[in-house]
């Protein structure tokens, strides 16, 4: 549009945007303006998202969304493999993508390994096989077949785990 300037970031979630609806099209789905715009909630948020906070969020353009509407879109996203749901923080985080995933051959149904920072909030996605098989290896050794594995890790992320030993020298 003439005259709108974005930023790279701006740009960069449009370019996101696209390759999701692209994606969900491929697949025989609809990324709709209502999906598409908790989606961009869901990537431009810093930290996980709960889905109240994005009810909010979307009532500055939609004032008369309701819950059912989110958690609607919410449970399309995660059938699409767009978002993820972290269980210890019952938020919404958008998923790494099968590009952070390339590596071990994983794409959208990965096992889910979360880090979550107690501090800060921070959540980073991460695919590490040895972590999968161990889960998995131990399921079978106990007789379990799971369906679905989600490994959340709470601890403190490198810029808070810096904050809390420099904080000592600081006090001296």
């Amino acid at each position: 549009m003439a005259g709108t300037t974005t930023g790279p970031g701006e740009a960069a979630l449009e370019a996101a945007l696209d390759r999701a609806a692209a994606g969900c099209l491929a697949r025989g789905a609809q990324l709709t303006e209502l999906r598409r715009q908790v989606l961009k909630l869901v990537l431009a948020s810093p930290h996980p998202v709960g889905a109240y906070a994005l009810l909010d969020q979307l009532r500055a353009a939609r004032p008369g969304a309701a819950p059912p509407t989110v958690y609607r879109a919410l449970d399309f996203l995660q059938e699409q493999g767009l978002v993820h749901r972290v269980e210890r923080l019952n938020a919404f985080v958008g998923c790494a993508g099968p590009e952070a995933h390339h590596h071990c051959g994983h794409g959208h149904d990965h096992p889910h390994q979360f880090l979550i920072c107690g501090s800060c909030g921070a959540t980073a996605e991460i695919c590490d096989d040895r972590v999968a098989a161990a889960v998995a290896d131990a399921a079978r050794a106990a007789g379990f077949f799971p369906v679905r594995t989600t490994v959340e890790v709470e601890g403190r992320c490198a810029a808070c785990a810096a904050m809390t030993q420099a904080a000592p020298a600081a006090v001296r």
